[in-house]
């Protein structure tokens, strides 16, 4: 996936956020990219707090899609995946995770909030603890703007 790519991928699936936001959940979304870098295959945004955009993203596309043909797929999302997101993705066997902003920034941002109890582990922690080599691309720095705008006001 080229960087280009990758851009029109977070701006897509920080769309999917913003469509969270206004049915009232969590501002955050997560689109699945096809090998072919362009294509969107599934979409999901947060349900609850243990329901996040990524966990029903992933879930989703194992039961509809087979291992193989996920490991060249990309799981896009607007914040770093947390460590559940992230598990559930090694799981799904999808290949590539790329994300928008860090899930530290997402910790600056909702602190102890109930409704995000954020944990401060980077999914390449998380990665480097199994036997999967997936690729992680982010944070995207040059995006960082549009994806915390969604969350301006959102966990006072």
């Amino acid at each position: 996936m080229t960087h280009e790519q990758a851009i029109k991928a977070l701006r897509a699936a920080n769309a999917v956020a913003a469509k969270a936001k206004e049915s009232g959940k969590h501002p955050f979304g997560a689109v699945l990219i096809a090998p072919d870098g362009e294509t969107v295959l599934l979409e999901a945004g947060n349900l609850s707090t243990v329901r996040h955009a990524e966990t029903e993203l992933a879930r989703t596309a194992a039961k509809k899609y087979d291992p193989e043909y996920l490991w060249k797929c990309s799981l896009v999302t607007n914040f770093e995946p947390c460590v559940m997101c992230t598990g559930t993705i090694y799981w799904a066997n999808i290949g590539r995770i790329i994300y928008g902003s860090p899930e530290s920034t997402l910790l600056s941002l909702t602190g102890n909030h109930d409704e995000n109890p954020t944990l401060d582990m980077p999914c390449r922690d998380v990665i480097k603890s199994g036997s999967k080599p997936i690729e992680v691309l982010g944070p995207f720095i040059e995006l960082e703007a549009e994806v915390l705008k969604l969350h301006e006001g959102f966990w006072d």
